[in-house]
């Protein structure tokens, strides 16, 4: 399955959604998305859609920490939208929710 990125403006916050599977071979995507939109964003927010994920492994994990350390040494942040329990449980579980808000919906 193929990764697929969409950047948009959701309520007026710039908002990266994620489709497909996240994990070895889509790195590289997945991270220009998500550095390209907090780089060029003049907002203090970004947020990473995950709810059109299939499968994020440790590598995505990885992606998603990276990505808020670059967000908030830019004087930002980084929040995740995921409604899927099963990747919700996995955020919880890696302790990824406790570095990353994890929220279900852009607000």
């Amino acid at each position: 399955m193929d990764l697929r990125t969409t950047t948009s403006t959701v309520g007026g916050i710039p908002t990266v959604a994620v489709d497909g599977v996240v994990d070895l071979a889509s790195i590289p995507i997945f991270r220009d998305a998500l550095l390209r939109t907090i780089h060029s964003s003049s907002s203090e927010l970004v947020v990473a859609d995950l709810d059109g994920v299939a499968a994020l492994d440790d590598a995505g994990l990885g992606v998603l920490l990276g990505a808020a350390a670059a967000a908030r040494q830019a004087g930002g942040d980084l929040e995740i939208v995921c409604n899927n329990q099963r990747l919700r449980m996995r955020l919880e579980r890696t302790r990824v929710d406790q570095a990353i808000a994890v929220r279900t919906s852009i607000a």
